[in-house]
């Protein structure tokens, strides 16, 4: 998966509760019919004893096999909202290059752009064309940074 869906997310928090909802939904069975098996009454015969001992047991099965189902489904929404995360950190750093990179061009043209009256360069008549031969290589040395360091 490149890119987690968002309908992902409610399904299987759906998925989850509706299993979480199920499991707690037979342990309550489990302890009436293990009273049920202890109970001695003259309605109930010892031959019947037999099948609530099997009735006892079956809801385990499905009780372990929920869990299970419950801890994988919990595993996969660990996974899927670490996958959002990652997406995320790799948005947060892209955006953090480009301010990076802007953030010395914003100090040079901060300076050069307040209207002093004795700012030597503003008198010069290749002040502009000085400018951006500050401006390019300030970016492009940035820009070579972030790519030796492998973070673009």
């Amino acid at each position: 998966m490149k890119q987690p869906l968002p309908t992902i997310l409610p399904q299987m928090h759906r998925l989850k509760n509706n299993m979480i909802l199920r499991r707690r939904s037979l342990w309550p069975l489990r302890e009436v019919i293990a009273r049920l098996e202890r109970w001695e009454s003259p309605l109930t015969q010892d031959a019947t004893s037999i099948y609530f001992k099997d009735f006892l047991t079956t809801p385990l099965l499905p009780s372990r096999q929920w869990r299970l189902i419950v801890d994988i489904l919990a595993g996969l929404l660990d996974l899927y909202l670490s996958r959002v995360s990652d997406r995320l950190n790799e948005i947060m750093k892209v955006l953090s290059i480009i301010a990076t990179i802007f953030m010395p061009l914003t100090f040079l043209v901060g300076v050069y752009g307040m209207n002093f009256a004795h700012m030597p360069e503003l008198k010069w008549r290749y002040g502009y064309y000085g400018g951006w031969t500050v401006i390019f290589p300030v970016a492009g040395c940035m820009v070579l940074y972030f790519k030796k360091k492998e973070w673009i």
